[in-house]
């Protein structure tokens, strides 16, 4: 079983940074040590940081390599190809594909049933295509017609990691304020005046039909418990404790202080937007990842819509936030791993998988030199 050590880096552990040297063998970090040089034989990181792999628990962008255009699809393998490459050159070694089962609005961006998507990634991941390691999280919009139907037959698919409830319709939750929600729905479907009255009229209407029984029914879907759960833009503490009865794990993207709080208080685990967090606010007017972090509410940073932003985001937590480096690679490492049950990766340590990637600051900006997955080197 033949050795690799990568030495002179600057290896972010789980409570320290340690000027060392990382050996890897059989796909497993076997040793850390404290060295600034080893043998001739050993890659030279030249003081670089060394990081866990990214374990990325939410991001969307594989259905803008399947739909780039309205109307335009693209051929599934060639899209979760594109999208894994993608990833790697983002650090990310760990990946749930975030799909979204039932739409709100049927304007050729994305499937209603994730199925075919999901084959693609399993062909993918069958004939060696893939780099990062893919694993689903299946977005359950919980307001629409067809979501339990096309929910019921991933349930026991072995890829399944997570599995979150959605509601994104207007006048709560992510859209408490409707004009931001036609604002953003007018941007991203190029809809008229009246199609967008249209639109929240009918979305409103499914919401008061569906909401309720389909969140109960996809629950009841999940009840093994063998499937994480998370709740997905919490507004008010009665969100939370809704959410906390039945069982979920993770906050994703709570919108409130107030809901934030009180998912620390529940045990969630908070999931903050890194694109919020490097642009400076969110996009649809609620409270910012920065607000999260300074009160001490945020747990996990999601790469959501931009792979490149859990690195920039986690860099941006340790130098403008004040984070001790390692809780700040923790955001998008360890801490989204051990939520999902993934015990075997996102920390260096003696035993953990070799999922490492090599960042060097640029100008203050934290860049991908190389990525191991297992032990082999993939960018």
């Amino acid at each position: 079983m033949s050795e690799v050590v990568l030495a002179n880096a600057r290896v972010v552990m789980s409570d320290e940074v340690l000027q060392g040297a990382v050996t890897i063998a059989g796909g497993r970090i076997v040793d850390v040590a404290p060295a600034r040089a080893t043998a001739s034989a050993a890659v030279d990181l030249e003081g670089d940081y060394l990081i866990p792999g990214i374990v990325e628990l939410h991001t969307d962008v594989l259905e803008k390599h399947a739909f780039p255009r309205p109307g335009a699809r693209w051929p599934e393998v060639a899209a979760v190809v594109a999208h894994d490459a993608q990833l790697i050159a983002a650090g990310i070694t760990t990946v749930l594909d975030s799909l979204a089962v039932g739409y709100v609005y049927d304007g050729g961006q994305r499937a209603r049933d994730p199925l075919a998507l999901i084959g693609a990634i399993r062909a993918a991941r069958a004939q060696g295509l893939l780099k990062a390691d893919h694993l689903l999280h299946l977005r359950c919009e919980v307001s629409t017609e067809h979501v339990v139907g096309d929910f019921a037959p991933h349930t026991t698919d072995p890829l399944l990691r997570l599995v979150s409830l959605m509601d994104h319709a207007p006048g709560q939750r992510q859209f408490t304020n409707v004009a931001k929600y036609r604002e953003y729905n007018q941007g991203k479907y190029g809809l008229s005046d009246a199609q967008m009255d249209a639109l929240i009229e009918k979305r409103i209407a499914d919401r008061d039909r569906y909401g309720e029984a389909h969140r109960a029914a996809i629950l009841s879907l999940c009840e093994s418990g063998r499937l994480p759960l998370a709740s997905h833009d919490d507004a008010t503490t009665g969100h939370v404790e809704e959410a906390a009865k039945a069982g979920m794990v993770i906050a994703e993207f709570p919108t409130t202080l107030e809901a934030a709080r009180a998912a620390k208080a529940y045990g969630l685990a908070v999931v903050g937007g890194a694109p919020n967090l490097v642009m400076g606010g969110s996009h649809s007017g609620n409270i910012s990842a920065a607000e999260l972090a300074a009160a001490g509410l945020l747990d996990i940073l999601s790469s959501d819509y931009v792979p490149a932003s859990a690195l920039h985001g986690a860099f941006l937590l340790h130098r403008r936030h004040d984070w001790a480096l390692p809780d700040a690679i923790a955001c998008v490492t360890s801490t989204p791993a051990e939520r999902i049950g993934l015990d075997d990766r996102g920390e260096i340590a003696p035993g953990r998988r070799a999922d490492l990637v090599r960042v060097r600051l640029v100008d203050d900006l934290p860049l991908v030199v190389a990525v191991w997955r297992d032990g082999r080197r993939v960018a």
